[in-house]
């Protein structure tokens, strides 16, 4: 097997990482995100979303699936479904929701195509 060639391999730390304002589809600042693979729209595939407290998301419908795992801190769906640290989720092709956080949240989040406003 043959090593891994000098820029091949993009390596970043949580804990180092620089989010920018995600703008939905609305063109309006929708939290923050960052994405490793600049090679994507910003926004999806595998990214990293944050949300300072008492936020919430534009009300927005799911084109193919969406995988979020919460890093930390809490979420909240509009049907009151309670999502914290540790949980993996999966939403549906189709889905309709918005998201909530009292706390603030960091979620890990691989969503294949644009999410649309509703």
């Amino acid at each position: 097997m043959k090593p891994v060639a000098e820029g091949e391999r993009i390596v970043i730390n949580l804990d180092e990482i620089e989010f920018e304002p995600f703008i939905n589809s609305r063109g309006e600042a929708d939290g923050l995100v960052f994405q490793l693979d600049r090679g994507r729209r910003l926004g999806t595939g595998f990214h990293i979303y944050k949300m300072e407290p008492g936020y919430t998301t534009i009300p927005h419908q799911h084109h193919g699936n969406e995988e979020f795992f919460i890093i930390s801190g809490d979420l909240t769906d509009n049907d009151g479904t309670v999502y914290r640290a540790g949980d993996l989720v999966l939403m549906k092709d189709g889905t309709q929701h918005c998201s909530y956080t009292e706390n603030g949240c960091v979620i890990v989040v691989y969503i294949e195509e644009p999410e649309t406003s509703v």
